[in-house]
């Protein structure tokens, strides 16, 4: 499907020179892709000027410059500690050029004597001579233009030089064809942007560092490209869902009455107001696609209930997906008792269900015995149908792309999705990773919830802490205790779980702490919880994998080890696990010395406030949007061109362009309609164009 003209950017990065198999792998882990696209959107952080070519006496210790030299002789040095000495002369006096574990062999070959070489390299002053140590690029006249330039620096990683990734983008730049400009000419005229393959051109070649700021017209028009692509492929999900066309979904009201007069508190007037946007979705002819954010604890898993139920009264199914087994699992333990009591039908579906039960599970989704199911991303499997599905839920959705909520919304006849995150996300975060939504907030908590005791001790008081928790459990307390991710490695992060699990243990007993975590199989974690929730266990030791929707209302402590390690997000969506029931909770940040004044400010915030959607703002503004709720696990669009702190302005300008684009040409069938399409495939949002060649 991809137009032929972006054939050489797509091309494999091991068909450029100097990039074999060895490195190539290397080099896609460093990109983030194989594909000679992704080194052209790796740009430069930084650049050496080699263009300075004083007299010695005007030279800066430190400072990079190139030179003209004349080899007059080789200085062997007696061992390998000692720098072999190559002695050359200037124009304006002696030069030497040392080199540690040298190869005589090589270096006379590279500096034989009595010739003239262009050296370039950081010269200092050395027991009064004039010294370049290892030189970094050494050449003869004819390599002048090569070697006396500005050469860029790129972010690295272990394994690729500089060397190789500026000669491979060299060769990576000469395969950009001329394409037709997508861009609205006063909007380029305006900001003076240059075409696609100038701003390449110029931001893997800066002459300044006025050339490296975000602010410089051809990255800012990159960024714009970036931003306009996302932007343009939501817009274009958006309004399809809109005409795709929709089933009015409108039930006579009898089963969410009976599941209220259950209830024993009313719904808070978020919760109204969400669900009013949801019916007047459900009874348009529309598709629905929906965002519902709710702070954690703030009654999402009602909100969804009640709109299942409404796809139920008109004789049709619903199902909830959640990321994993044991939210699934939990979901549907916190809603079958109370469909049970209004006479509506369940069942769950997990990749861990196997044989009989999960054959007997199928048959009742096919034939409309069950009207809901609730289940992981197992439920988007070839062999499972529904008899009607119209209402899907998909909880936690940053863990799930776009193609999945199709998929799942493929399952039935124009399905109406609600999507559900207990992170609340700074808007111009909703913007860019649900754009193609509308968005309902719970922004009131349910009555009775009363706020969670916050506060920040030194790690050192670890001990008192023990103690405390220990009068806790005398009390029929439940506690959890997190440790953290250190360094991003699982088998730390289990050493730190297991090392505290160890010490609990000897103190309380095995019958009393248990331990959970990532490693762990589903089975195991799910027996843990168990007993956690309804057994005997008083504290569970844990990693982050508590950190969604676990509900276990005993619970009212919680310690959190190194808090500083972790992220705002983070430890809100953590100390959401307590302040379930009506009894006080205390969250307890453990810090580790000294605190870096980012750290300070996040505990600072975690003591003063519960608003997530405060938080969230907070977190985005301290840490930036790249690592906002971690966006590898998040499944948040990571830019590589745009930065959101900085290119804020232009997020918005692309919301309005990609907005008008689709009301002047939905299908993209105009001149400037086919250029964005190439725009669409250039920053791979093909779903986008598939979803609405499909129909």
């Amino acid at each position: 499907m991809r137009p032929e003209i972006l054939f050489p950017l797509f091309a494999e990065i091991d068909s450029l020179p100097g990039i074999g198999p060895r490195l190539k792998p290397l080099l896609a882990r460093l990109l983030g892709g194989e594909h000679i696209v992704d080194l052209l959107w790796h740009l430069p952080s930084g650049l050496i000027d080699r263009r300075f070519s004083p007299p010695l006496d005007e030279t800066i210790d430190g400072s990079i410059v190139t030179l003209d030299v004349w080899v007059e002789r080789h200085d062997a040095p007696p061992n390998r500690r000692r720098p072999y000495r190559v002695i050359c002369k200037t124009q304006s006096g002696p030069l030497v050029l040392a080199f540690f574990n040298a190869r005589g062999k090589y270096l006379n070959e590279v500096l034989p004597i009595g010739e003239k070489r262009i050296v370039s390299g950081k010269i200092d002053h050395y027991r009064g001579e004039y010294q370049i140590t290892h030189p970094d690029r050494i050449g003869t006249e004819a390599e002048r233009d090569e070697i006396q330039t500005v050469e860029p620096v790129y972010p690295m990683s272990a394994g690729v030089t500089g060397k190789t990734l500026t000669k491979a983008t060299r060769a990576a730049l000469a395969t950009v064809p001329d394409l037709p400009e997508w861009h609205d000419p006063a909007l380029q005229a305006r900001h003076k942007w240059p075409d696609l393959k100038t701003a390449l051109h110029q931001a893997h070649n800066p002459e300044s560092d006025a050339d490296l700021s975000p602010d410089h017209p051809a990255r800012k028009r990159l960024a714009y490209d970036e931003l306009l692509a996302n932007q343009l492929a939501l817009a274009l999900i958006r309004a399809k869902m809109r005409t795709l066309g929709g089933r009015v979904t409108q039930g006579d009201g009898r089963l969410r009455k009976a599941l209220e007069a259950q209830l024993p508190f009313a719904m808070t007037g978020a919760q109204q107001r969400a669900l009013n946007d949801i019916y007047a979705d459900m009874g348009s002819n529309g598709r629905m696609l929906r965002l519902l954010q709710g702070d954690v604890g703030s009654g999402k898993t009602l909100v969804a209930l009640m709109a299942m139920l409404n796809a139920i009264e008109t004789g049709r199914q619903a199902a909830l997906m959640a990321p994993t087994e044991i939210l699934a699992r939990q979901h549907f333990e916190t809603i079958s008792p109370l469909l049970e009591k209004i006479g509506v039908t369940c069942a769950v579906l997990t990749g861990r269900d196997k044989g009989k039960n999960r054959k007997a599970t199928l048959e009742g989704f096919a034939s409309g015995e069950f009207q809901i199911a609730v289940g992981t991303h197992a439920l988007f499997q070839e062999d499972v149908q529904f008899r009607d599905l119209a209402f899907a839920v998909v909880d936690e959705q940053h863990r799930f792309g776009v193609h999945q909520r199709l998929m799942l919304a493929g399952k039935g006849q124009a399905v109406d999705v609600l999507v559900m995150t207990a992170t609340p996300i700074p808007r111009t975060l909703t913007l860019t990773a649900f754009g193609d939504m509308e968005v309902s907030k719970l922004d009131e908590k349910p009555p009775g919830r009363k706020p969670v005791d916050t506060r920040v001790l030194p790690a050192d008081k670890v001990d008192e802490v023990i103690s405390g928790i220990g009068r806790a459990m005398r009390t029929g307390t439940k506690i959890y205790w997190v440790c953290p991710l250190v360094e991003d490695s699982e088998i730390l992060d289990l050493q730190a779980a297991e090392e505290r699990h160890r010490i609990l243990v000897d103190l309380f007993g095995e019958a009393h702490v248990g331990l959970i975590h990532g490693k762990m199989k589903a089975k195991e974690k799910d027996a843990v919880m168990e007993r956690f929730a309804h057994g005997d266990l008083s504290v569970l030791v844990a990693t982050t994998v508590i950190e969604v929707g676990v509900n276990v209302p005993e619970a009212t402590i919680m310690v959190i080890e190194h808090a500083e390690r972790f992220g705002l997000a983070q430890l809100h969506q953590l100390r959401g696990r307590i302040g379930r029931g009506d009894a006080a909770s205390t969250c307890l940040l453990l810090y580790g010395s000294p605190l870096g004044e980012i750290s300070k400010a996040r505990l600072k915030i975690m003591r003063e406030t519960e608003d997530g959607f405060v938080i969230a703002e907070e977190d985005l503004r301290l840490r930036g949007a790249g690592e906002v709720l971690g966006t590898r696990q998040s499944g948040l669009q990571a830019y590589r061109l745009a930065n959101l702190e900085l290119h804020g302005d232009l997020l918005a300008i692309a919301r309005d362009d990609a907005r008008l684009i689709v009301e002047l040409d939905p299908d993209l069938q105009k001149p400037r309609g086919d250029a964005l399409r190439l725009l669409l495939y250039l920053f791979e949002r093909d779903e986008a164009v598939r979803y609405f060649r499909s129909g």
